[in-house]
């Protein structure tokens, strides 16, 4: 097992397991996540034998930066994992810090009709380790802390529950990342059961839920977890979210022409969002080459926002990154793969 997949629980018990003291954890963890060692060999105040110990039960391997594009306040990573499949994470520096979307699983089941990432169907999740290394590897790459992270990449993480929850523990915990609970953000698609699961974990970080459309119809052709979950189902579970945790829900909700930007989804959407402690993000659509939707005109995205705010929903526009770079999500896998057949 790879080290950056325990969390200081998990260590505790495994020193205890082997009758060392269990505050061995907190060394070990302060030489990982603050000290940033690329081996046990570096941990000079942990004794030789539980070195060896640890070399012989542990990797500390890292994973591999196969490319790095970057554009105005956007980095974009492409990541070679162990067993050669390849993900995405992408950094944005807001003026409030620095993002990092990181990615959950390689491929994506969710079949959404826009999303460049689902045309690659689901090989596997990703370990803890694989998560955690997203955000250390970006850190060192261009020597900036990581204050943000949204788990909103390639992959539904709710589909990769167990390994999320423990990748939230690792980068949340005071001993290991630090990054704070209000700083990260977990988005899904809508599957019902999971946000039940998630309510009752009682964590504290935010929960985003990937919209997209304000009604069955539209949101049936684009997104095919609705046939599943239909919306009546997600709203239902996001209020009960609301009233046990009292924390705001994120609605994000891509403009693609046509589609979802008429004044009537502005004006149902406000509707179905009406009295819910909400707040919208209109993201303007990456397009690629791959997928025929078309990003909504500006003017036309601002008479949206205009309809949501008369009708007092909490709105913004999210910024746009990564014109200069392939901005949609899965885009730069896509384009390495292509290139390299």
């Amino acid at each position: 097992m790879n080290i950056y997949s325990m969390t200081l629980k998990d260590l505790e018990t495994y020193f205890i397991n082997i009758g060392e003291k269990k505050f061995k954890a907190i060394q070990v963890y302060d030489w990982l996540y603050k000290k940033r060692v690329k081996s046990f060999d570096e941990m000079t105040n942990v004794k030789k034998t539980v070195i060896d110990k640890l070399k012989e039960d542990y990797k500390i391997n890292k994973l591999k930066i196969l490319k790095v594009q970057n554009g105005k306040d956007v980095h974009k990573y492409l990541f070679e994992l162990h067993d050669g499949n390849k993900i995405e994470a992408v950094l944005m520096n807001h003026d409030y810090g620095n993002s990092l979307c990181i990615s959950t699983e390689v491929g994506c089941n969710m079949g959404c009709a826009f999303c460049e990432s689902g045309r690659l169907k689901k090989i596997r999740g990703l370990d803890v380790y694989e998560m955690v290394l997203q955000v250390l590897e970006v850190e060192e790459n261009i020597n900036v802390r990581v204050s943000h992270v949204v788990l909103m990449g390639i992959g539904e993480p709710f589909d990769n529950y167990d390994n999320v929850m423990k990748f939230i523990n690792i980068i949340n915990s005071d001993y290991g990342m630090a990054i704070g609970s209000r700083h990260i953000t977990v988005s899904t698609c809508g599957i019902v059961p999971k946000i039940k699961e998630f309510t009752k974990e009682k964590l504290g970080v935010n929960l985003a839920i990937s919209l997209h459309a304000p009604n069955d119809e539209i949101r049936n052709k684009i997104m095919k977890i609705n046939k599943v979950y239909p919306l009546k189902e997600i709203m239902s579970a996001v209020k009960d979210y609301i009233k046990e945790t009292n924390r705001k829900v994120t609605f994000e909700y891509i403009m693609l022409k046509d589609i979802n930007d008429s004044k009537n989804c502005a004006l149902e959407l406000a509707h179905l969002l009406k009295g819910i402690l909400a707040y919208v993000n209109l993201i303007p659509y990456n397009e690629t080459s791959h997928i025929e939707f078309k990003k909504t005109d500006k003017n036309k995205i601002m008479e949206f926002y205009d309809i949501l705010k008369k009708n007092k929903i909490n709105v913004t526009v999210r910024k746009e990154f990564g014109s200069e770079v392939s901005a949609a999500c899965g885009q730069l896998r896509s384009n390495y793969e292509e290139g390299n057949r």
